[in-house]
């Protein structure tokens, strides 16, 4: 039976005031299933469904945009897939041999804080949308980098992984994508 993926983050300073959930699930459709994470009327008529389209550049801020991570741009030499056009999804739907995947994503973010709830909610929100573009658009594009690896090469290619970023860990100064403000 399928599970859904999922990471939460926590802050030992505001104990149970601060939250970050996210809960995947991968389901072989083109995103036209509400609720697949089961939740109840009463939770499900709070959601917001935001709707990422890897291939439309406008949801790409100018600072984000790289052409060799654009999956209208992109072409695999492996699979010959791509560039994804503005009508890719209806494309892909018509086609019978080729798969396809849906990554439905529900996150949950709790920063109890008079004043400033609302504010930082809504700017976590927006930057879990902003990963998760440039990461779906990336990964697309790296397709000829992982469409033949076996689950041998994938763990030991996780375990490097680990190495190299335990390492860092250690001696590295800090890395990664800073918060957009737009």
């Amino acid at each position: 039976m399928p599970f859904p993926f999922g990471a939460v983050i926590t802050n030992e300073y505001m104990k149970d005031d601060f939250l970050i959930k996210i809960e995947t699930w991968h389901k072989p459709d083109l995103g036209m299933q509400e609720n697949v994470h089961k939740l109840e009327p009463n939770e499900w008529k709070n959601v917001e469904a935001i709707y990422i389209d890897i291939a439309d550049r406008s949801q790409v801020l100018s600072k984000d945009f790289k052409p060799d991570e654009d999956p209208a741009q992109f072409k695999s030499v492996k699979t010959g897939r791509g560039p994804l056009g503005p009508n890719w999804k209806k494309e892909l739907g018509k086609q019978g041999n080729c798969p396809y995947m849906c990554a439905y994503k529900l996150v949950t973010v709790k920063f109890k804080w008079w004043g400033l709830q609302n504010k930082v909610e809504n700017f976590i929100h927006k930057q879990e949308k902003r990963l998760f573009t440039n990461f779906h658009r990336q990964l697309f594009c790296w397709l000829d980098k992982w469409v033949e690896l076996t689950m041998e090469d994938i763990r030991r290619m996780e375990d490097e992984t680990k190495r190299q970023l335990d390492e860092m860990r250690e001696k590295d100064p800090l890395k990664g994508t800073s918060a957009a403000d737009d």
